[in-house]
């Protein structure tokens, strides 16, 4: 609700409150002491000191005799007097302002309640207020005080009331409202009322009749002031006016200078307009002068069913190297060299433009053959074959090349350089310094992708993930050392998705830190909660993966500091890996981070070892404590093969570092028996378990724990004796 709807409730309430203590005074008013001079008093109150207001400069402030009158009659007539008078005086002063009944009643009732609360606080605090003045003309320091406190009631309840009303109205706050307007304005209750105070002693000498008689010479004193005041105005606005004559005879001498500059300016401001359109570095048109002409050939293409054209969305695929390798500046002018033969190869009417970076665009308008655009794509990549100079350097390049054409029946120019961007990706993805054309198959994976980010930001949402435990053996015994936590995505209408589907689009789009963040509090929590139902679990550990995004992370220590703490877990039951590609992109930064988590006791691997850098001569500046050989390896180890070397050379350098050794992707029991053969320490796969959820992974733990249990006892021989000792599992 809105507070201007509360103001007129509010300005009735006043009005009501004001009704009954003017009610209430006018029952308790003393007729007996209403005299010529009161009415006189009275009628000058409400016919001319109302209307009576000095302002005071430098300051937001005025001077109102018509508050020394009511102060007056308070002192003199007593305060029920006083409240009478000043409703009548906050009718008749509203009228220059409104013609509204509810402003006249709601001005009154505030000049009543307000007088009538300073009346009240005065005789709490300092007995009958007619008696205050005592005799003489001296003022003690009671009848100060009780002056001080009359007007500090009247001046804090009076602005303080009309404030709220003028807040409400504004909808702004009250505080506010009253600072900027009410401020400064309690001079003018104490000037007015020590002006009573002054007038009160003034009359125990002349006599009060006197004092009355004296307020039409104050209005002549006051009109007087005013007419003064109007002729300083007057003579005010004749100084200005000529002063405005003396700028106007100046200005005109400017009139001329102006236009010539607004001249200089209009052609200036035409040239910098070329320059907006157009690529500062290459010279040619940028994005916008692109979307500009592109957006001309779909309306030609709307209006000529005839009219043809295609766009080439070019990405070079190697600039970064060369940026690397010689600096930016020589690739600056190596996309100098590449504009001008992009521009070798179209037409005189085609566009060539440079989107930013290293991605350029050529529209080609008015085609009479759809061919022509391959054709255009294949001389480009002809052209770029030839070598580049740079600086006594031979420089090669290729590009991967979109293209979408006008049959897709495009309406808006950023859909077709979107289109023909998904192409150039499609390019990439199938070996870079080719062209691919974008067609329906395409926009169909584009649509789907995006509905798969969407599904997955709702996924995170609803709680839609699972963690998937795979158990971790050690290959010489066969007894589980620990699980590695998998992510998993049950869609509520796909059923299970892949990891290697919605992974990626985690990475893209940064989901992959809340994920991974989630799966990293799980497991956590899972672990300890297994460990809690046997100290036969407690050395078990997990395995969680950190992607480069996560391993990114300014705050990761802290946050997994904080899921230790919170899970309870120790951290020497925790297992964080990573893949090389990570630990490469920062050497030093990784070295760092790893040497912060090996600190707090966590252990760090290497996941898919053999299939990245693969830098040994990197391993021993990296503490970590396990290297994790590749599925691709184990799948494919025979008898005295490539294969079975390396996992033979990564298992021998491990063991020679101290590290431990895990292979995964175990299937068949013949690889489990290689590997045992190389001494490798751990194994993972389908052959022990596929990754399962957390009542699986649990009910396997307590079916080995069982198993472990009874052999041990038939070993000892007691399993006859005590035959349900090993039922504590359960």
């Amino acid at each position: 609700m809105s507070r201007q709807k509360l103001a007129k409730p509010y300005m009735w309430v006043v009005v009501a409150f004001g009704a009954a203590v003017g009610l209430f005074c006018a029952s308790r008013l003393d007729v007996s002491r209403i005299d010529l001079s009161f009415m006189l008093l009275a009628i000058s109150t409400v016919t001319i000191a109302s209307r009576m207001v000095v302002r005071l400069p430098g300051i937001n402030g005025q001077i109102t005799v018509s508050d020394t009158f009511i102060f007056l009659t308070m002192l003199v007539y007593g305060g029920e007097a006083g409240v009478l008078l000043a409703a009548a005086e906050g009718i008749c002063s509203s009228i220059g302002i409104s013609r509204k009944a509810l402003t006249f009643a709601f001005n009154a009732a505030v000049m009543s309640i307000s007088t009538f609360l300073s009346v009240w606080a005065v005789r709490v605090f300092f007995g009958p207020i007619t008696g205050l003045a005592g005799v003489g003309v001296s003022f003690d320091a009671n009848f100060v005080s009780a002056i001080c406190v009359m007007a500090l009631v009247k001046y804090l309840t009076n602005t303080g009331a009309v404030a709220v009303a003028q807040g409400l109205k504004t909808d702004k706050p009250l505080w506010q409202t009253w600072t900027d307007n009410y401020l400064w304005t309690s001079i003018t209750y104490f000037a007015g009322a020590f002006a009573a105070a002054l007038i009160v002693k003034a009359g125990n000498t002349v006599g009060y009749f006197v004092v009355v008689a004296v307020a039409p010479v104050v209005a002549i004193v006051y009109w007087t002031y005013r007419t003064y005041t109007k002729n300083i105005e007057m003579v005010a606005v004749a100084a200005k006016t000529e002063q405005t004559e003396r700028h106007v005879e100046e200005l005109s001498r400017h009139i001329s200078e102006q236009n010539r500059i607004s001249r200089e300016l209009a052609e200036s401001r035409e040239h910098f307009r070329r320059a907006a359109f157009h690529d500062a570095l290459t010279g040619l048109p940028n994005r916008s002068l692109l979307t500009d002409r592109l957006r001309q050939a779909i309306q030609h293409t709307v209006e000529r069913e005839d009219h043809h054209y295609g766009v080439l969305f070019l990405d070079m695929d190697r600039f970064k190297n060369i940026n690397d390798s010689l600096g930016h500046v020589a690739g600056d002018r190596f996309l100098v060299m590449i504009a001008r033969r992009l521009e070798n190869c179209v037409r005189p009417g085609d566009m060539v433009a440079r989107l930013g970076g290293d991605e350029f665009a050529i529209l080609l308008d008015n085609l009479e053959d759809f061919e022509d655009a391959e054709r255009v794509a294949a001389r480009v990549q002809k052209e770029l074959t030839r070598p580049f100079n740079l600086n006594g350097h031979e420089v090669y390049t290729t590009a991967s090349i979109g293209i979408t054409l006008s049959t897709i029946g495009y309406e808006h120019p950023e859909n077709v350089l979107r289109d023909a961007d998904t192409a150039m990706y499609r390019a990439k993805e199938n070996g870079k310094a080719r062209h691919e054309v974008f067609d329906t198959v395409m926009h169909a994976r584009a649509v789907a992708l995006l509905q798969l980010e969407s599904d997955l930001r709702r996924a995170v949402e609803r709680g839609e993930l699972r963690v998937h435990y795979q158990p971790i053996v050690r290959i010489e015994d066969e007894k589980i050392a620990g699980f590695e936590a998998l992510v998993r995505w049950q869609h509520p209408e796909r059923g299970l998705v892949p990891p290697g589907e919605f992974i990626p689009v985690a990475e893209e789009t940064g989901l992959i830190v809340e994920i991974g963040q989630w799966v990293l509090e799980e497991s956590c929590r899972q672990m300890r909660e297994w460990q809690k139902l046997s100290p036969v679990f407690r050395p078990l550990t997990v395995s969680v993966n950190l992607s480069c995004k996560q391993f990114a992370q300014p705050d990761l220590i802290e946050r997994i500091k904080r899921t230790l703490r919170e899970t309870d877990l120790d951290p020497r039951c925790l297992k964080l890996e990573i893949t090389e590609s990570v630990m490469m992109q920062s050497a030093e930064t990784a070295s760092s981070m790893l040497k912060q988590l090996r600190a707090l006791g966590i252990h760090v691997g290497i996941d898919d070892f053999g299939t990245g850098y693969s830098s040994l001569s990197y391993l021993h500046r990296f503490p970590v404590n396990q290297l994790k050989i590749d599925r691709y390896f184990i799948g494919r180890m025979g008898a005295g093969d490539e294969n079975s070397e390396i996992v033979r050379t990564i298992i021998t350098l491990g063991s020679n570092l101290g590290m431990e050794i895990v292979a995964e992707g175990i299937e068949t029991v013949e690889q489990l028996a290689q590997l045992r053969a190389l001494k490798c320490e751990y194994g993972q796969g389908y052959f022990f378990s596929k990754p399962l959820e957390g009542q699986g992974a649990e009910a396997l733990l307590l079916a080995w724990s069982e198993a472990e249990i009874a052999a041990s006892f038939a070993a000892e021989g007691q399993l006859k004796d005590n035959p349900t000792d090993f039922q504590f599992l359960n």
